[in-house]
């Protein structure tokens, strides 16, 4: 299924889903331009589970650093491989989703609230991949971790919203509305499942990092509404 809008809320100008979108196409648009020079990018700012696990080591008592920041780059991967991509499918994938899920989430929590618990739902997929595949070379690269924490925001802040999405079924397309809750318990199932299937014996799995969007999702879910602001109550007609 492909998200179209929802009918939650009002098109509202929300800042920074809209500067994280332009943010995240600015950086893909560089990955062009680059062309066959993307790959030392990838590998620079790519999150890689092993690399971080060992980065970390370098900060428990009695392990020093092998050079200045040595054990702190690869730990800034957790932020950096979130803006990149690996394809333009890749990256309009992750965009539309955000696009129509980021606003409704952006207006419960606020700008500033909405910016740190993007990254640190992303922080959070990160260590979701890294605790299933401690030991994977793999490059893990996208926003669709921070994304998924949207989604479980999204999931507890309208249950009774309505998504338009695209329903291919064979050669036909169809466009209908589907609630809210369903849409994404279904979202939240095929990774669940794909990741019990096929992503626990490393990451990404069949090139999703599934384990990242179950991550994101749950601590979307759980802190999301311990972030939103409090709505204003009804206003009452004398």
């Amino acid at each position: 299924m492909i998200p179209l809008r929802d009918s939650s809320t009002k098109r509202r100008f929300t800042p920074i889903n809209t500067l994280l979108i332009l943010a995240n196409l600015a950086v893909f648009v560089h990955e062009v331009l680059l062309g066959p020079q993307v790959e030392a990018l990838v590998r620079r700012y790519a999150m890689i589970p092993a690399q971080v696990g060992a980065s970390l080591e370098v900060f428990q008592p009695g392990v020093g650093p092998d050079g200045p920041g040595a054990g702190l780059r690869p730990i800034l991967t957790l932020v950096t491989s979130m803006f990149v991509h690996g394809g333009v499918l890749h990256v309009a994938g992750n965009m539309l989703y955000l696009f129509i899920f980021g606003a409704g989430v952006e207006w419960r929590l606020g700008s500033l609230r909405f910016l740190g618990f993007y990254l640190a739902a992303g922080i959070a997929a990160g260590v979701a991949t890294i605790s299933i595949a401690p030991h994977s070379e793999i490059p893990v690269i996208g926003a669709s971790g921070a994304i998924a924490g949207v989604l479980g925001a999204y999931f507890i802040f309208y249950p009774r919203g309505r998504i338009t999405t695209i329903l291919p079924v064979f050669i036909f397309i169809q466009v209908i509305e589907v609630p809210a809750v369903l849409y994404l318990l279904l979202w939240f199932g095929v990774q669940l499942y794909a990741g019990l299937m096929g992503g626990s014996q490393g990451a990404p799995a069949g090139g999703v990092a599934w384990w990242a969007h179950i991550g994101g999702f749950l601590f979307g879910v759980a802190l999301g509404p311990l972030l939103a602001r409090r709505e204003p109550p009804p206003r009452r007609v004398r």
